[in-house]
């Protein structure tokens, strides 16, 4: 009996310790799912703050120099912060350099804003600005065309009036202001981007000053734009141009910015858009891109007559030139404005020149010599190019500081073809005398020879005669630069022969 009694508390026993047992294995299991639990949780709260440390860049710090392409994503902070005002104005002068094809320029601007490189506008400005860069193409000197214009017509029912002696010269070698404006527009419709001349080729320079030019230019442009180069013949505002509707001279207005006089009929004195210098300068502060890094037209000048209408020669009045060693006196027409003006002052007219040269100068644009006395060159005899030039020297120079640019009057040239070389006597005079740029007229697309010592380019008349040529005549010179047919002025009736 004790036996079996042993036998049911044993069955007993096993039965409670399988029940603890039960309880013991879910409580670790709970326990277990728990401690997995936390861990879990532990795992994505440091994941969460990982990942937001990893949108924190790593500051750049050294000098002015930034590669764009590495340039650090700005913090949430920084992207949010306003742009201030002084950092809007550098940008806006960058951009403006950016627009005239500045790439550097515009970057190395960009960079005068404190901290740019926590700032997501100016760092994404400057990877634009990089990129643009990247994407230029270099210019050829080959393709680069020259045009050229005389004074502008600002009433053409007077320069074109037939009854009045030389309206044929004016007819010609003059283009209005309406045909001016319009090619202006056109050609930059096409994509052409001016560059100054001295852009044409670049170039070292030995310690001694010698000069050597290599066929290459120094302008990068965006893929379909084209380089073109401006002049513009006689801005000396001749006698004979009073009364047939030019401006009579360049001066300086208000706003400090060079503008023209026009005498009205009344014998009144307005001042305006009345020639080319004001009319590109106005066109390129609308227009930016129109001008490679601000460049400016070379305005080609004589001597006799003055210069941007001074009365600057001294046959007007230098005490110290009586006219006899280089030939030249004073002529009627001279003798008669001097008569008109008693109270005239030739030193004062000088300053009055040279001050309005300097506004010129800084604002880019350049000056070269047309010869002191409009002369043909190649008829020229070497004595009269040595007295022309020494002359040009004495009273242009002074005013215009010096130039090594000399624009062929009447489209002559120092030899009829090839190169110049060292046995042409006129070319080794003048390369004596400090000129290195040489142009003349041939109306082609593109005339250009980079020389070691010397950059010569042909240049293309846009005047009444090509213009009125290529509506009515049966070859088309200038279908590459505009549309002739839209931009012959309807005053224009009739262009003589040459």
């Amino acid at each position: 009996m004790i036996r079996v009694k042993n036998e049911k508390l044993s069955s007993k026993e096993r039965r409670r310790k399988k029940k603890k047992k039960r309880i013991i294995i879910k409580t670790v299991i709970l326990l277990v799912l728990l401690v997995i639990l936390g861990v879990g949780l532990w795992l994505v709260y440091n994941n969460m703050n990982s990942t937001e440390d990893k949108g924190i860049p790593e500051q750049t710090t050294g000098g002015d120099e930034i590669e764009p392409s590495a340039t650090p994503t700005p913090t949430k902070e920084a992207q949010e912060k306003p742009v201030s005002s002084d950092a809007a104005a550098i940008m806006e002068e960058a951009e403006l350099l950016a627009m005239q094809y500045d790439y550097d320029g515009a970057m190395q601007k960009l960079m005068e804003v404190p901290d740019y490189q926590e700032n997501s506008q100016v760092v994404a400005k400057i990877a634009e600005y990089q990129s643009t860069k990247d994407s230029c193409v270099a210019v050829k000197p080959e393709n680069v065309t020259h045009i050229f214009y005389h004074s502008l017509v600002v009433e053409p029912e007077k320069a074109f009036d037939q009854s009045v002696p030389g309206w044929e010269g004016f007819c010609q070698w003059m283009t209005t202001v309406d045909e001016f404006n319009a090619i202006t527009q056109q050609m930059y419709d096409n994509g052409y981007v001016l560059i100054n001349l001295k852009d044409l080729a670049n170039y070292t320079t030995d310690a001694d000053g010698t000069i050597h030019f290599e066929n290459s230019s120094p302008v990068m442009l965006p893929p379909g734009k084209k380089a073109f180069v401006m002049s513009l013949d006689d801005t000396c505002y001749y006698h004979t141009y009073d009364g047939h509707g030019i401006a009579s001279r360049v001066v300086i207005g208000e706003d400090g910015k060079p503008t023209c006089e026009y005498i009205q009929d009344d014998g009144s004195v307005v001042t305006g858009d009345y020639d080319c210098i004001p009319l590109v300068d106005k066109f390129i502060e609308e227009h930016p891109d129109a001008a490679y890094k601000g460049a400016r037209p070379t305005i080609a000048l004589t001597g006799y007559n003055g210069i941007l209408g001074y009365r600057t020669d001294g046959t007007y009045g230098d005490p110290n030139d009586d006219g006899e060693p280089l030939g030249y006196v004073r002529d009627s027409q001279q003798q008669d404005w001097l008569d008109e003006h008693p109270n005239f002052n030739w030193e004062k007219e000088c300053q009055d020149a040279k001050a309005v040269v300097d506004v010129l100068k800084a604002e880019g644009w350049s000056f070269a010599s047309h010869t002191w006395g409009h002369h043909k060159v190649a008829d020229l005899s070497y004595e009269g190019l040595v007295k022309d030039t020494e002359r040009f020297q004495k009273y242009v120079d002074p005013l215009i500081g010096g130039t090594d640019i000399i624009i062929f009057a009447h489209g002559q040239d120092l030899t009829s073809g090839g190169d110049y070389t060292a046995d042409n006597q006129k070319f080794t005079y003048l390369k004596s005398k400090g000129y290195n740029y040489f142009c003349n007229v041939d109306s082609a697309q593109y005339f250009v020879q980079v020389r070691d010592n010397y950059v010569r380019q042909g240049r293309r008349n846009l005047d009444g005669y090509r213009l009125w040529n290529d509506v009515h005549g049966t070859t088309n010179k200038t279908s590459d630069l505009f549309d002739a047919n839209s931009v012959l002025d309807s005053k224009r009736t009739t262009v003589p022969d040459l």
